[in-house]
């Protein structure tokens, strides 16, 4: 019998929980010394941030209620409870030996990503956490490694592709199918009264996140999903699911080695089978042949142009799901709140159509010079990502001691000192919500949680007070090819359509669920009908 044998057998059951016991009291112990050797450290260095208190010990009722408000979608009434005027939007807490920052200040966002760059980063953690999802992805990297995968990508989203709109125009015609059909449909060849489109309830948010699912992967891998015409969509719905369940993941903290992954990866299986055929294909094509393609208006794909420059078969995988989660997404979320507001403010929508119509004219297909020029549709999208950011939390990890200009003292008011190693927690959402940041109300100026697109007609914010793509070095590359294919259906939908009626009155009764995972979506759908010219509700 072997060593291991004879121990186990002689092993006893109190002997089991007097090592547990005393695994748990050198846990105790080197928590206790780390957060000592902390809190000498910072004592020396100046004034702390306002600390959020923990009714358990160490912070695990930060994390309890931290996790609760994700999954109820309250996320900003938790910042807002964390973080105020009096501490400077600034605060920080403890979770078991780790000391964590929050803040949604503008100067801190901005020391974050621009000026204190080098000081701040995704940080290992942040890296071995997401990378089961995201890889070694531009969005989990730092470095060189970060550097390099910007470079890789950056050439793909150059004006001559993101001006390239005739990909939008065939998805978009499946998309007024879906709408008059009032859902996804069944099939590509599923005969829809085109007619019946007026007052007939349809769900656009689900809608928007199929079709820039199909156009985006049509984009990226050259051949698209096909979820507009796929009620049931098993890709779709595992990347759905495996976003949810790695935002979870995120939020634990220090616990997260605890939560339970086997559905996370049953998830990922199905997302990597359907990628991974793409690359095949990809790679076994001769560079020739993929630079003839990544040359051409119609055999291109973003895969083509990135196996051009590299066959590595992970980092092609990585920087595809990356971009397909940032392309899809963001876009889907931000167009659903458009139409959410829009289908609250009849006005907005009468301007809207205005400009559209004046400019474009009711059937011709927009270019992009169209949609540059029309100050209106550029005023709604700027307006709907003022109150809706795609990504609405965001963390960076301090890669050095460092500091932030705010957040120290028992106003805020002074620099708030960073050990290396501290994950610092921002909120754009909160940041764009502040009314402090903005000008008195006015004929001119309503409140700033009231969707208008006029007020930006009037006023400018001042810098690293609106970043819906984040700002500095990592500013978002797709920011333009994003806006480019909002400004896009925003325009065929109001050719199309003269008015958007909303149906959330009952389902949220005016208070809009914000659903904050990875980014920000309507949490409850947007039910809205469509009218055309000239049609009176029934």
């Amino acid at each position: 019998m072997g060593l291991i044998e004879q121990l186990v057998e002689r092993a006893s059951f109190k002997g089991a929980l007097l090592a547990v016991a005393y695994l748990f009291v050198c846990l105790i112990i080197y928590t206790g010394l780390e957060i000592l050797l902390q809190n000498f450290k910072l004592a020396r260095r100046g004034p702390r941030a306002y600390r959020i208190p923990s009714t358990l010990p160490f912070g695990l009722s930060v994390v309890y209620h931290t996790i609760k408000a994700v999954k109820e979608h309250k996320n900003l009434d938790k910042w807002r409870e964390f973080l105020s005027p009096q501490n400077a939007y600034t605060a920080e807490t403890r979770i078991i030996a780790r000391r964590v920052v929050m803040t949604a200040h503008p100067e801190n966002i901005k020391a974050i990503l621009a000026t204190q760059f080098n000081d701040y980063g995704k940080g290992e953690p942040f890296h071995r956490e997401w990378k089961p999802f995201l890889g070694d992805s531009i969005f989990t990297t730092d470095g060189d490694m970060w550097h390099g995968s910007r470079q890789l990508i950056r050439p793909q989203f150059i004006k001559d592709r993101v001006s390239d709109l005739h990909t939008f125009e065939t998805h978009m015609q499946i998309l007024f199918r879906a709408i008059a059909n009032g859902g996804a449909l069944d099939g590509e060849n599923q005969y829809v009264d085109m007619a019946a489109v007026n007052g007939k309830p349809v769900d656009i948010s689900e809608l928007f996140f199929r079709f820039t699912l199909d156009s985006a992967t049509d984009f990226l891998l050259g051949s698209n999903v096909k979820s507009l015409t796929t009620p049931v969509n098993e890709f779709s719905h595992a990347f759905n699911e495996a976003q949810r369940i790695q935002n979870i993941i995120s939020r634990a903290g220090p616990l997260t080695p605890l939560f339970p992954r086997g559905e996370f990866y049953r998830h990922m299986e199905v997302i990597n089978k359907f990628i991974d055929q793409y690359i095949d294909i990809a790679l076994q094509l001769k560079p020739e042949e993929l630079e003839s393609k990544s040359k051409s208006d119609t055999g291109y794909s973003f895969l083509h142009a990135l196996a051009g420059f590299t066959r590595d078969r992970q980092v092609l995988h990585d920087q595809l799901i990356a971009v397909l989660l940032a392309g899809r997404d963001t876009t889907a979320s931000t167009l659903s709140w458009t139409i959410y507001e829009l289908g609250r403010h009849p006005e907005a929508v009468r301007k809207l159509r205005e400009e559209i119509l004046s400019v474009v004219g009711p059937d011709r297909a927009p270019t992009y010079e169209h949609l540059k020029s029309m100050k209106y549709l550029q005023n709604v999208m700027n307006e709907t990502l003022r109150l809706y950011p795609s990504v609405p939390f965001n963390v960076r990890l301090a890669l050095k001691d460092t500091t932030l200009p705010f957040g120290g003292g028992p106003d805020g008011s002074q620099p708030l000192h960073v050990l290396k190693d501290t994950p610092i927690g921002y909120s754009t959402l909160l940041m764009q919500r502040r009314a402090d940041l903005y000008p008195p109300v006015s004929e001119t100026f309503p409140d700033v949680e009231v969707f208008s697109p006029d007020r930006w007609f009037h006023w400018q914010p001042k810098p690293w007070q609106y970043i819906p793509f984040n700002g500095g070095p990592r500013i978002c590359i797709g920011q333009q090819f994003a806006l480019t294919e909002m400004g896009y259906v925003l325009t065929r939908l109001f050719q199309r359509y003269e008015r958007v009626e909303s149906l959330m009155g009952p389902v949220d009764g005016g208070n809009p669920t914000l659903k904050a995972e990875i980014v920000l979506s309507p949490g409850d759908g947007v039910k809205v009908a469509f009218w055309e010219a000239g049609r009176e509700k029934s």
